[in-house]
């Protein structure tokens, strides 16, 4: 089956960056099956307030990654909506209109999904048709909601655009409880990246949401491949849903490879 990874760091904390670094993880990735991932950036490089430079570079290194293998890799855009209107227009033309390879946006923990502040972002994702990946996590521990989304938070962004495709980072962070928050916004996606894989959880989200809402992402590189497509394969659910999650679904979300 061809698998299609919506969840990937290429470069995580610098390191990947290099041309041999990105054969080798072309060759791990196409030796378990996968044919596209989704590139987003080095998301914590500096701290969960970059500056405006420093979000041109983390969305410049994605961008030489995708240039290295265009049928594979696909960018999104990083940004951070509390550097204002202006910034985050001027950052995401730049990337959509003139580095290109960018089909997405990425929200990491600069503001919660809430936050008035996510208004040009979700305006960019309508005007250009593209998916918005919102970093998403159950605060009942971590507790900082300021500037975390907890599955409700971001099941609330899709409810205010509707007409834009929201994917809610990290099923197995969110758990049960984002599954359930996410029930009946059909323009919401949950990733199946996350924590280690919990049994029953996959199920729940199929069951619960249907399998065409569910996309299977890893994390790479912070999850082991092989585990995080497990919990897919792994899952009591059908062949169908299966393909749904490891292909079809991210399919219908991004652009065809050329």
């Amino acid at each position: 089956m061809s698998i299609i990874d919506f969840h990937t760091h290429p470069i995580f904390f610098e390191e990947g960056a290099e041309p041999a670094e990105t054969r080798r993880q072309l060759r791990r990735a196409r030796s378990l099956g996968i044919t596209r991932m989704v590139a987003l950036g080095d998301v914590l490089r500096y701290g969960r307030l970059p500056d405006a430079e420093q979000t041109r570079i983390l969305n410049d290194d994605v961008a030489k990654v995708v240039r290295r293998s265009k049928r594979f890799y696909v960018g999104f855009c990083g940004l951070n909506p509390l550097l204002g209107e202006a910034e985050v227009w001027r950052e995401v033309e730049r990337c959509f209109e003139t580095v290109g390879g960018f089909h997405g946006l990425k929200l990491e923990i600069s503001c919660n999904a809430r936050d008035a502040a996510m208004k040009p972002v979700m305006e960019a994702a309508a005007r250009y048709e593209v998916p918005v990946l919102q970093h998403s996590w159950s605060q009942t521990n971590i507790r900082e909601r300021a500037f975390h989304s907890d599955p409700e938070d971001t099941c609330e962004l899709a409810r205010r655009w509707p007409e834009v495709k929201v994917v809610m980072a990290h099923l197995t962070g969110c758990g049960v409880r984002g599954i359930r928050a996410a029930r009946g916004l059909e323009n919401l996606y949950i990733d199946t990246s996350g924590a280690a894989p919990e049994a029953g959880l996959v199920e729940c989200a199929v069951d619960e949401l249907g399998a065409h809402r569910v996309l299977y992402g890893s994390d790479l590189p912070i999850r082991d491949l092989p585990t995080a497509m497990g919990r897919i394969t792994g899952a009591s659910i059908s062949a169908a849903a299966k393909r749904r999650i490891l292909h079809d679904n991210a399919v219908n979300l991004l652009p065809p490879a050329v």
